[in-house]
């Protein structure tokens, strides 16, 4: 093409917003269709190892996150029962000089924002919700379901879980439910009475975690992420409301100074929420159209790696399509080939929650730079 294609991206998540920002960087037109109706701060925490640092620095937001979250000084991890320690990883003092990039912790709807600002103005559309694709011309046809169209020359699907991209690709298909849910829970710092409560912290037992970290820069704001087993998930939400009873009620037997933080929790505001998962994909594009993130590689939670991945595959497209002269069908390719490998062994990783439980060295996550990997061109053998 003698002009850079135009690109829609479905799905103004962290994914998403950051393919849009690197591809707004290299010139390219983009629009992005988000189907909520707007930008809110959804109440959750998330982890910004240095691998994905490394990508928001060149993305332009990386010294505005270092000013919003924190930089934990250790991953402490602890016997669920007596709180005897399994694991001391110092953090923020060795992230830099180890990895490449600061470790953070941060309120997910904080980091959200820095990145939809980040956005050439304009760019995002909110309440589009993706309908239809008709690939069969010489453009991409985009249907909405509020009646509108639009059209592209790539198309990449960052739209989730439940990707409609990936059903047009791939047929529709339910992901899998794991088995486990994930109790929530945000609250002021001022309602931890009688405590000093460390960056991070994971309680280990059987079939229960709880994990504990603050995600604001001043560390006003305590966040309580778990996982338990629960039999069955049969509503079509993704999450639903959680007694306070039944919050504290499943870590019964924990140490004090865990439970002690459960107790703190306000009533209001606890949720629990289900984990999903799929397979491996087959193939992650076809034609001009491709998937990113949760679309085609959602995991468990577990190694706090899942929006990190999306991040990730978002640079490294971004790579492949200027590394191919904008050949989209050999940057699909390319792309797919060096990430495939690497999000496929996160996703087991992920799935068996050994994460960092005792004392191992995670060099091969956080170490990783998707702008300097030598580009793999052919398959390991």
């Amino acid at each position: 093409m003698t002009t850079k294609p135009k690109v829609a991206v479905i799905g103004a998540g962290l994914g998403g917003s950051v393919a849009a920002i690197l591809l707004q960087k290299e010139g390219y037109s983009v629009d992005v269709y988000e189907q909520s109706p707007g930008f809110s701060r959804l109440g959750a925490g998330i982890h910004l190892g240095p691998n994905v640092v490394k990508v928001l620095d060149k993305a332009g937001v990386g010294e505005r996150l270092i000013e919003t979250g924190v930089q934990p000084e250790a991953w402490i991890s602890r016997m669920w029962d007596t709180g005897e320690v399994l694991c001391d990883m110092a953090i923020r003092d060795v992230s830099v000089e180890r990895w490449g990039a600061p470790y953070l912790t941060v309120h997910r709807g904080d980091f959200h924002k820095v990145l939809v600002d980040a956005v050439a103005p304009g760019s995002i559309q909110f309440s589009k919700r993706l309908v239809g694709l008709d690939t069969k011309g010489s453009d991409i046809n985009l249907a909405f379901m509020d009646g509108t169209s639009a059209t592209a020359d790539i198309v990449i699907g960052a739209d989730g879980l439940n990707s409609c991209v990936r059903d047009v690709l791939l047929g529709a298909e339910k992901p899998r439910y794991t088995g486990v849910v994930g109790h929530r829970s945000l609250y002021p710092r001022e309602l931890l009475t009688n405590f000093d409560m460390q960056d991070f912290t994971k309680w280990w037992a059987p079939e229960l975690h709880v994990i504990v970290y603050y995600i604001t820069h001043n560390r006003d704001e305590v966040y309580i992420v778990t996982g338990a087993p629960h039999p069955e998930w049969t509503s079509e939400a993704s999450f639903l409301p959680c007694s306070k009873d039944e919050f504290v009620g499943t870590f019964a037997g924990f140490e004090p100074n865990c439970r002690h933080i459960l107790e703190c929790a306000p009533a209001d505001g606890i949720t629990k929420w289900a984990f999903f998962e799929r397979d491996p994909l087959p193939f992650w594009s076809e034609g001009s159209v491709v998937l990113l993130g949760d679309a085609c590689h959602p995991m468990k939670p577990h190694m706090g790696q899942g929006a990190a991945m999306a991040i990730e595959d978002a640079a490294m497209l971004v790579r492949c399509l200027k590394e191919t002269g904008d050949d989209v069908t050999t940057a699909f390719k390319l792309y797919e080939l060096n990430r495939h490998e690497r999000t496929s062994r996160v996703q087991a990783t992920s799935r068996y929650n050994t994460w960092l439980r005792e004392e191992t060295d995670p060099s091969w996550v956080f170490g990783y730079d998707v702008f300097g990997e030598p580009l793999r061109t052919t398959a390991a053998a």
